[in-house]
């Protein structure tokens, strides 16, 4: 599973967490899926959502599709739509959201402008949600030495 980081390795032999991987794809079709869907689901169909492309606009609605069968297969909870973002911002390796910026700070790292295009949307993608407030935080610095932001 290319898909996956490094510093989800401590879950990603189960999947037992819902990796930046699915959660990007999620974003991108629309839809919040619950780590209690996400539980119920067993492995194969985990490892399925992990693996289904979800990049053109065909593929997306085959993926939110296959959310909606798995959920209504697997488990009694109702998916919810989320909005889909015209420009997130993930796909613009020009500008360092200003919370990413702000997390770097706290950690007393530094991302620049170079670095932050270089990366994939997935990995910006990543450090977006890994520098959100309500987020735990703890893969944010093996995130970034991931990436090659930190040596």
């Amino acid at each position: 599973m290319s898909q996956l980081f490094k510093f989800e390795d401590d879950f990603v032999s189960s999947l037992r967490c819902i990796p930046m991987a699915v959660r990007y794809k999620l974003d991108t079709c629309g839809v919040k899926l619950k780590l209690a869907h996400w539980n119920q689901f067993d492995l194969e169909v985990r490892r399925r959502l992990v693996e289904e492309p979800a990049e053109t606009g065909e593929e997306i609605d085959a993926y939110r599709n296959l959310l909606q069968d798995f959920a209504a297969r697997y488990t009694d909870i109702p998916l919810k739509d989320l909005p889909v973002e015209d420009n997130p911002p993930w796909q613009n390796g020009d500008r360092i959201p200003e919370a990413v910026l702000q997390k770097a700070a706290e950690t007393e790292t530094e991302i620049s402008p170079e670095q932050w295009k270089h990366l994939t949307p997935l990995q910006r993608f990543a450090l977006i949600k890994l520098s959100r407030s309500s987020h735990e935080n703890a893969n944010f610095i093996p995130a970034l030495r991931e990436f090659n932001i930190l040596t």
